[in-house]
């Protein structure tokens, strides 16, 4: 990920090459073309929009809905870490989409529902969040709308992914520009305009051209600057502890009836990492006795 200014320091922008991120997701979650699709754009611009964060902040991006998709979370935080879930895999579609070719193609995955943004600050109690309802399915237009809605900060983002015949990820990149303060309505709008006519990020990282070149091709007319480059990858915090204390939460009497009658292992996945974690009876009989009131 790279950030960057254009229009004399008064456009500040960021460009992701999410190919790797995606790849790994799709392989963690097990995913087909469609899902891959939806959550590669999910992740895609919930790190994009991590990259103002500082420290050990954190951002989630959620969508619940009516529609097949019925949902989806993403996280980043500000070193980088990106993970995220579908509420439903497989995604089943009443008929199948003839085509991904446009992003109105999966209109009819999402129905009506609301797309929520919440900020995790460090040391803070409570996230603070907003919501809007869903226009279009569109998560880049989605996302943009709730800027410009909830925060008054005129957004653009541009979203692409790219499958090979497989139906695997091959290229996955992001783009995306918000105004600094004092920016030209102007100038915006005709960034804001050039974002819906750019050439696909991800066929370029598919091919193996790298996020610097295509920036300076693209944008090199508004006095591109940029700034800082950093890693971004799939990442997740789960581990065993932490399923144990899942676990843990469980009615006595789901706890006794897994540790009487198994199957063993019990196994237990992450929602965001699908990572598979594993108990025998012992555990189970450990984790009753804890539950058990004390006499």
């Amino acid at each position: 990920m790279q950030t960057f200014l254009l229009a004399d320091k008064s456009i500040r922008g960021v460009i992701l090459d999410g190919t790797l991120l995606v790849q790994e997701m799709q392989t963690r979650h097990e995913l087909g073309t469609l899902e891959a699709l939806i959550l590669g754009q999910a992740l895609q611009v919930t790190a994009l929009i991590a990259s103002s964060l500082k420290g050990h902040d954190e951002i989630g991006l959620r969508i619940d809905c009516s529609g097949p998709v019925k949902g989806l979370v993403a996280e980043a935080t500000a070193t980088g870490e990106v993970r995220g879930y579908l509420k439903e895999v497989p995604i089943s579609l009443a008929h199948p989409l003839e085509s991904f070719d446009s992003i109105k193609d999966l209109n009819p995955c999402w129905g009506q529902g609301f797309l929520t943004i919440s900020r995790y600050l460090e040391g803070g109690r409570q996230p603070f969040s907003g919501n809007v309802a869903l226009q279009s399915g569109d998560i880049a237009f989605e996302v943009a709308h709730y800027y410009r809605i909830s925060e008054q900060l005129p957004t653009a983002i541009h979203l692409t992914l790219f499958f090979d015949l497989q139906g695997k990820v091959a290229g996955a990149g992001g783009l995306l520009l918000q105004t600094m303060p004092g920016a030209s309505d102007e100038i915006f709008t005709t960034l804001e305009q050039k974002t819906k006519t750019l050439p696909s990020l991800a066929k370029a990282l598919a091919r193996g051209q790298k996020i610097s070149p295509w920036l300076h091709e693209q944008f090199a007319p508004f006095h591109l600057d940029i700034l800082e480059e950093h890693p971004v990858h799939f990442h997740c915090r789960c581990d065993a502890q932490r399923m144990r204390l899942l676990l843990q939460h469980l009615p006595l009497a789901d706890l006794e009836e897994m540790h009487s009658n198994g199957p063993f292992p019990v196994q237990v996945n992450c929602h965001f990492c699908n990572e598979e974690y594993r108990f025998d009876q012992q555990a189970l009989a450990e984790l009753c006795q804890e539950k058990r009131p004390r006499t």
